[in-house]
């Protein structure tokens, strides 16, 4: 459930769908030699991160492959484009 602004240096709390920027990660489980070899897959889970107004004005979130989302400032050329 979204509680709070994803950026942990922000305490802004989650209200309205329209206030900020919302993002959707689907991340696989990690699987066990044993399941591999009995032809299971990785279980996939969606997971929701959200950005308040303020904190997706100038940042974005990333998924880092074995580390997770990670809060990243916007490259400038896109803020340029995007205005």
């Amino acid at each position: 459930m979204l509680a709070k602004c994803a950026n942990p240096g922000c305490s802004n709390h989650f209200l309205y769908w329209h206030e900020g920027k919302l993002f959707r990660y689907e991340r696989r489980s990690q699987s066990s030699p044993n399941s591999a070899s009995k032809g299971v897959s990785p279980e996939r889970r969606v997971e929701f991160f959200w950005l308040c107004s303020n904190c997706a004005a100038s940042m974005t979130l990333v998924n880092r492959e074995g580390a997770g989302i990670d809060v990243q400032p916007l490259d400038r050329d896109r803020k340029r484009a995007a205005a």
